[in-house]
């Protein structure tokens, strides 16, 4: 059975917490259209090598191309989006 994208938002969401060790702060708490690397949330580019790592840990989707990586890790709609449409 294939997950809701509401799921899907939740499950990356905790991930996301998880593997970069963001303890301020609740998986529910991160908005879908938050931007990831602004102020808000305050990631940098050592969060992006991680966020690549969950995608193709817990997702099988590679991204090689650090552009593509730009266009794709901007928030978690985003990601989500990505996520569905890639996912094998």
């Amino acid at each position: 059975m294939s997950q809701s994208r509401e799921e899907l938002a939740l499950e990356l969401k905790k991930h996301i917490v998880e593997y970069l060790n963001l303890l301020d702060i609740k998986p529910e708490e991160i908005k879908d259209e938050e931007p990831l690397f602004g102020p808000e949330l305050g990631l940098d580019s050592i969060d992006s090598v991680e966020l690549i790592v969950l995608l193709d840990r817990e997702y099988g989707i590679k991204i090689n191309n650090p552009t593509e990586g730009r266009t794709i890790l901007v928030d978690v709609k985003t990601i989500v989006d990505y996520i569905l449409a890639n996912k094998k």
